[in-house]
């Protein structure tokens, strides 16, 4: 609408006012981050990079979800990180020492046990399937390994073991991750820089369904836009900016008109 070409897929991953938008947990119609639950999430935590996104994206599910706490906890200053071996840090210091990825259960073993790349993507998969009689074997090589790797005594690799185990039954995959939080820090950026036409665009996906369409102009309403109400003679078929702060109502979007009607409206004007 403004005649600008937005680098969707080349944009600054260190945007202030994308941080300043999570922090606050304005967050309804951005991807990943529109529930009640993930809104307070993002606030508590008070998401300041690109990692920590997708570390939230990825704890934010049944299971790793009880890490929350903790993770916001520690990053915040109010719990201390602790390492159950130093080695760990180079591995975990980005999650505050939580592991939170898969492919970190994979980098334990292979760091600290001496696995292949290999046999460490084996050993997470079949801590996912939770089979007891090969986790004995796994444990009893994980504790064998990490001895005459590094001198690392039974019970502290022992502990370790029973953490990357816990872990890795619902650890989610990095890069899956990251993809997600691409995508949710795309429409963090839209809804911060071009609130307008990144609100008409939401709403207009939503025709027909008149409950999201109303929880959509109420958060544009609450962010200071103004709803501007159908006119045949100004009106699209979808909901378009009008000004800076303006939401023409889209034709379309009116009950029980159709939209092939609407395109004949706008087309004959």
């Amino acid at each position: 609408v403004r005649g600008v070409a937005v680098p969707i897929d080349a944009l600054p991953l260190d945007d202030p006012a994308v941080f300043a938008l999570l922090k606050e947990g304005r967050t309804v119609g951005v991807f990943q981050l529109e529930s009640g639950g993930m809104q307070n999430t993002i606030r508590d935590v008070g998401v300041d990079t690109f990692e920590e996104l997708i570390a939230v994206v990825a704890l934010f599910r049944p299971g790793p979800m009880k890490m929350l706490p903790l993770y916001s906890a520690r990053k915040k200053g109010r719990d201390k990180v602790v390492y159950d071996h130093p080695l760990l840090e180079s591995i975990l210091k980005d999650t505050y020492g939580i592991m939170v990825y898969q492919e970190q259960v994979q980098q334990a073993a292979n760091l600290l046990a001496g696995y292949t790349l290999g046999a460490a993507d084996n050993l997470r998969r079949a801590m996912g399937k939770k089979k007891k009689d090969v986790m004995a074997k796994e444990r009893d090589a994980f504790v064998a390994g990490c001895r005459a790797t590094h001198g690392i005594p039974p019970d502290q690799a022992g502990r370790i073991f029973d953490q990357m185990e816990e872990f890795a039954g619902y650890g989610f995959n990095k890069a899956h991750a990251a993809g997600y939080g691409v995508v949710t820090y795309q429409t963090a950026w839209l809804k911060a820089h071009y609130p307008t036409e990144f609100m008409c665009a939401l709403i207009s996906c939503e025709f027909g369904n008149f409950d999201k369409m109303g929880v959509f102009i109420a958060e544009a309403q609450e962010m200071g836009l103004s709803l501007l109400p159908p006119d045949v003679n100004a009106s699209g078929v979808r909901f378009q900016p009008d000004g800076e702060k303006g939401l023409r109502f889209g034709l379309a979007g009116i009950k029980n008109v159709g939209e092939a009607a609407v395109r004949a409206l706008v087309e004959e004007r």
